[in-house]
């Protein structure tokens, strides 16, 4: 059984409304808190996680060819100075 009441209907739509209200509200401040944030973080001259991920990457393979580099020219220091505390090609 149904039955018509018209202060029921009113409270329905007020409270419909109000949710509505209170969600736009709830989006608003999180958009003006990420704002905020960003701002924040300009500021104090931060960088992104993608960024300090990719330089992190770069330095560790420009760390490893120093390495490679350092081991190549290891040996050829080992042979002069063997060459200079004999005497040289005499």
């Amino acid at each position: 059984m149904q039955t018509q009441n018209p202060f029921l209907d009113e409270m329905a739509k007020l409270s419909t409304a109000a949710i509505g209200l209170a969600q736009a509200a709830g989006e608003e401040a999180k958009a003006a808190f990420r704002a905020q944030a960003d701002r924040m973080a300009a500021e104090l001259d931060l960088i992104r996680r993608d960024d300090f991920d990719a330089l992190k990457a770069e330095v560790t393979a420009l760390r490893a060819e120093l390495e490679t580099l350092r081991a190549a020219k290891a040996p050829k220091m080992k042979s002069s100075t063997a060459k200079a505390k004999s005497g040289g090609d005499a």
